[in-house]
C-alpha cells in the first residue's frame, strides 16, 4: 500500500513550526518530520496593528524553506495556519496574498473560538481525562476552554501571550515588583470568566512553554521515565521551577537544561500564567498534553471518516496500535486474556489473593501487550516489554499507570521484578508492589498456558482444599510444551497464593 503522507504547517507569534505526518494502518496520524522556525512575527507589528513588510517577508522566506523539506515527500494534502498575530493584523488580506503569491501557500487564519476548539479537541482524543480545563499560551494569545464528560462547555481567547507579558519585565529575570504586578494582572484577567473559579478539575497545558515547563521539572527531579505526554505536576512543582529560575543570573537562565534558548525570555511569564490559573481554578493537578492545536486539526480530519469529533475510547485505540505496530497475535490474546480472567475470578472469588475490579482492569490490559519484546528479541522479551511499554507514550494512559502495565506486562520472575522496579520504588507503597507482582505472576502463568500459540488449553476449572489449589487444564490435543513451561512457572503463583499448586492436563 502506497504510504500517506499529510503535512501542516502552524504560523504562530513566536515560532512556525513544519509537521509531517505518516497516515499508520490503523488510520491514526504518526508524526515523522518536525521542523521548527524561530520567526518571533509578534515583534514585527507595529503599534497601528499592522504587520510590517519585513515581517511578511520573514514570513515569506520561512514558508520557503519549508517548501524544500515538502518536495521531498508525496503529500496528500497541506494545512497551512495561523494564529494570533497574523489574526490581529489589520492588513490580514495583504499578508495571505504575499504568501500565496510567493509560495504557492493558502494561509487559513483561525478564529479565537477555532484556535481554543482544536485544543480541546487535541486533549480529548489523546488523555485520559474526561473533564478539565485546557490553558494553551502562544506568542500573542492564551485560550482556555473548559470541558464536561469530554464535550465542551466554555471557551475563550485573552489578547496576550508569552511574548507580550514579558513586557512587564524590564530585565530578563524580573524583580519581585514585576513578578507582583503580572500575577495581579493574570488574576484579574481570569476571574472574569466565573466559569474557570474554583473548578477542582486537572490543568491540561500545550504548547512549546508548558513543555519546557515539564522539560525543566524532569530534569531537576532526575524524572527516570521517558516522554512528556500526559505527565504530572502540581502547584508546589510549579512554584518550584518559577523559584528556581527566578533566582537565577540572566546568562545563566539560557543554559538551563530542559529550556530551549529561545524561550529563555517568554518562560517565566508562560508559568506564571500556568501557576495563576491553576490557583484560580483550585485545580487538582497540572497535565501536559503534547498533543495541540496541529494535532487537533487532523482529529478533525479523522473525525468524517468515524462519524464523530470524539474517538471513543483513547486507550484502547493507542493499545490497538501497538498490537499493530509490533505485530502481536490477536487470537492469542483473545485466548490468553480468557485464561487470565478465569484464573483472576476463581482467586478473587475464593480470597486466595485480594483483588478488586481495578486490578483486572490493569491485568486485562497488560495482557493485551504480554509478549511485545518478542518482536526485538525473543531471549530478553521482558527487558524489551518493560523498555518498550514504560519509555513509550500510550495515549490515554498516565505515567505511573504506564509503568504498572509494563511491570505487570514483563514479568518473569521476582528478581527481574524488582530490577525494573529499582528506580520507582519510592512511587508505590510496599503493597501495592507485591500486588503488582502478584498480578504479572498471574499473567505470565497464563501465557505459559498457550506457549505455543495453539490454543491447545481450551477451558480452565479449580479446586482447593487447605494447603493445595488443584488447576485442571481441559485440552484438545497434546499439550506437553505448555505443561513444561507452566510447570516451570507456577511457583510464582504459589508464593502469591501461599498454597501448592497441582496441574492436570486432562486431554478430551
Amino acid at each position: 500500500m502506497k504510504k500517506q503522507y499529510y503535512a501542516i504547517i502552524d504560523i504562530g507569534s513566536n515560532t512556525m513550526r513544519l509537521v509531517i505526518y505518516l497516515r499508520e494502518k490503523g488510520g491514526k496520524l504518526k508524526e515523522v518530520e518536525n521542523v521548527k522556525a524561530v520567526a518571533r512575527l509578534r515583534t514585527f507589528l507595529n503599534d497601528d496593528n499592522t504587520l510590517t513588510q519585513s515581517g511578511i517577508d520573514r514570513l515569506v522566506s520561512t514558508l520557503q524553506s519549508f517548501q524544500d523539506v515538502l518536495a521531498t515527500y508525496q503529500l496528500q494534502e497541506v494545512v497551512c495556519l495561523a494564529t494570533a498575530t497574523i489574526r490581529q493584523a489589520d492588513n490580514k488580506e495583504e499578508i495571505v496574498l504575499q504568501a500565496e503569491a510567493n509560495t504557492g501557500i493558502t494561509i487559513r487564519i483561525l478564529t479565537e473560538k477555532e484556535e481554543a476548539y482544536y485544543g480541546y479537541l487535541a486533549v480529548v482524543n489523546s488523555t485520559s481525562v474526561t473533564t478539565g480545563i485546557t490553558v494553551d499560551i502562544g506568542g500573542g494569545s492564551t485560550e482556555v476552554t473548559y470541558f464536561k464528560d469530554r464535550e465542551l462547555i466554555e471557551a475563550h481567547s485573552f489578547s496576550f501571550g508569552a511574548l507580550t507579558l514579558k513586557e512587564f519585565f524590564s530585565k530578563p529575570i524580573p524583580s519581585e515588583a514585576e513578578l507582583k504586578e503580572l500575577r495581579h494582572y493574570l488574576s484579574e484577567q481570569f476571574s472574569t470568566l466565573p466559569w474557570l473559579c474554583n473548578k477542582e478539575v486537572p490543568l491540561i497545558a500545550i504548547g512549546g512553554s508548558a513543555r519546557n515547563l515539564v522539560q525543566i521539572d524532569q530534569n531537576l527531579k532526575e524524572y527516570p521515565l521517558a516522554g512528556q505526554h500526559q505527565y504530572k505536576m502540581y502547584d508546589t512543582d510549579i512554584k518550584q521551577v518559577s523559584n528556581y529560575l527566578t533566582t537565577l543570573k540572566p546568562d545563566k537562565l539560557s543554559k538551563v537544561e530542559g529550556l530551549s534558548k529561545d524561550r529563555a525570555d517568554i518562560i517565566i511569564p508562560a508559568i506564571e500564567v500556568f501557576h495563576s490559573l491553576y490557583q484560580i481554578i483550585q485545580a487538582d493537578c497540572f497535565i501536559l498534553s503534547r498533543k495541540g492545536l496541529r494535532d487537533g486539526v487532523f482529529f478533525e480530519q479523522l473525525s468524517k471518516e468515524i462519524g464523530s469529533v470524539l474517538f471513543p475510547n483513547v486507550l484502547e485505540d493507542s493499545i490497538q496500535e501497538l498490537i499493530t505496530d509490533y505485530s502481536l497475535d490477536t487470537k492469542q490474546i483473545v485466548h490468553v486474556q480468557y485464561l487470565t480472567r478465569k484464573l483472576f475470578q476463581y482467586l478473587k472469588e475464593n480470597s486466595l489473593i485480594h483483588l478488586d475490579k481495578q486490578d483486572w482492569k490493569l491485568l486485562k490490559r497488560a495482557s493485551y501487550l504480554c509478549n511485545l519484546g518478542e518482536y526485538i528479541d525473543a531471549e530478553a522479551s521482558a527487558q524489551h516489554t518493560f523498555y518498550l511499554l514504560a519509555n513509550r507514550t500510550i495515549d490515554g494512559l498516565m505515567h505511573k499507570d504506564r509503568l504498572r502495565i509494563a511491570l505487570i506486562a514483563s514479568y518473569k520472575n521476582k528478581t527481574i521484578f524488582k530490577q525494573f522496579i529499582r528506580p520507582y520504588k519510592t512511587w508505590f507503597l510496599k503493597e501495592e508492589r507485591k500486588k503488582l507482582r502478584h498480578l504479572g505472576a498471574i499473567l505470565k502463568f497464563s501465557y505459559c498456558l498457550d506457549a505455543t500459540r495453539r490454543q491447545v488449553v481450551r477451558d480452565i476449572t479449580f479446586d482447593h482444599q487447605k494447603d493445595t489449589l488443584v488447576i485442571e487444564l481441559h485440552c484438545n490435543g497434546d499439550a506437553a510444551p505448555e505443561e513444561y513451561q507452566s510447570e516451570k512457572q507456577k511457583k510464582h503463583l504459589e508464593k502469591a497464593i501461599k498454597k501448592e499448586v497441582i496441574l492436570r492436563f486432562i486431554t478430551s
